[in-house]
């Protein structure tokens, strides 16, 4: 019998969990601290609004919210490798990518509180032709297989680039998207984190591909298993990606190996279904003490410099926080005037059932 195909999955690294270079190949932009650092603080700002945002559901004030704890580096780094004029479609929890895209923390907040204005991103951002926050699951990645469609019909020098998780690459949503992309040759880069769980199902639960990278191969993609722990190691897988597509090499998938620290949400408690070791094993490995640990062995970052970056992200959090909770509630005939140009008659008629139990038009 002889062989029709073979086929390997690559994985990449740069950065141990001890802070130590793994690779002596790397670009020089990619050792440099003065490179890393900014992204580093991006990432501190990240863990200080998600904690806040967290506190802030607990206290009432704002809606059922999805932590990105321990997702750092993935994020950070996918947005941090994106360009202007680039689309981005995201899941519900990649605030780090977000925020290097330009979008505000008050604009999550508002998202998370029950006000889709927090989805009209600056016009002037990178963000501005993002897609919103989405939470059904994967669909997200059809959308992004879209843009890239239009962006290689118009000989855009372009890529869109969709995240979702574990759970979600067992998504028909998904595979479309990959086998899209492989068949008209798509700028689109599909990452996959993989954070271990797709809420409460475990990993080896949910799916039997040996790696979730090689879901991409049946697509003709190519496709990648990376330390999402690991910010070199997803700004170079991120970089070589986009160089590809825009080459008109096709699309990706990059599996990034990370883990979720925290909770689902704050609807979801874990410790109903994760082992209490597991989740400390896992805060060994998380991304801020890698990146920390380098940049301090290089004489770029000190505890004393965390420190007082950690009070000025906290202020600035603040400020958005203030900014959200003070923004005007809208009144309810809003979720149904911005729906449809021309709304349908039953529509119409929900809108009036509703305003006539709003006490301003008894």
């Amino acid at each position: 019998m002889t062989v029709s195909a073979q086929f390997q999955i690559e994985y990449l690294q740069c950065l141990a969990a001890d802070g130590s270079l793994v690779r002596d190949d790397l670009p020089q932009a990619l050792r440099d601290p003065a490179t890393l650092l900014p992204l580093f603080k991006q990432m501190l700002a990240t863990r200080v609004f998600d904690t806040k945002a967290v506190a802030l559901q607990r206290t009432g004030k704002l809606g059922t919210f999805a932590s990105c704890l321990g997702h750092e580096a993935a994020h950070v780094g996918i947005g941090a490798a994106m360009k202007r004029g680039d689309v981005f479609a995201p899941s519900y929890r990649e605030y780090g990518s977000m925020f290097m895209r330009g979008v505000r923390a008050r604009d999550v907040l508002m998202y998370w509180g029950g006000d889709e204005r927090g989805s009209d991103y600056d016009r002037d951002s990178d963000a501005a032709r993002d897609f919103p926050i989405c939470v059904p699951i994967s669909t997200q990645c059809l959308h992004a297989a879209g843009s890239a469609l239009s962006f290689k019909l118009r000989g855009l020098p372009q890529v869109a680039v969709a995240v979702c998780g574990d759970g979600g690459s067992s998504k028909s949503d998904f595979y479309a998207a990959v086998n899209s992309a492989g068949a008209y040759r798509l700028p689109l880069i599909l990452c996959v984190v993989n954070n271990g769980w797709a809420i409460s199902v475990p990993r080896s639960a949910q799916t039997g591909a040996e790696t979730l990278a090689q879901k991409g191969l049946a697509g003709g993609l190519f496709c990648l298993q990376v330390d999402g722990n690991d910010l070199l190691a997803v700004l170079l897988a991120m970089e070589q990606a986009r160089e590809r597509a825009l080459a008109g090499e096709g699309g990706t998938v990059l599996e990034l190996l990370t883990y979720r620290l925290s909770d689902h949400t704050t609807a979801d408690d874990a410790r109903r279904y994760r082992d209490d070791a597991e989740v400390k094993a896992a805060w060994r490995e998380e991304p801020m003490l890698r990146l920390r640990a380098y940049l301090t062995a290089q004489g770029a970052w000190s505890e004393a410099e965390e420190q007082a970056w950690v009070a000025e992200c906290g202020a600035r959090v603040d400020e958005e926080v203030n900014a959200y909770l003070s923004c005007p509630v809208q009144p309810v005939e809003a979720m149904f005037d911005h729906l449809y140009a021309d709304p349908p008659p039953d529509l119409l008629a929900q809108r009036a059932a509703a305003l006539a139990l709003e006490p301003r038009h008894g």
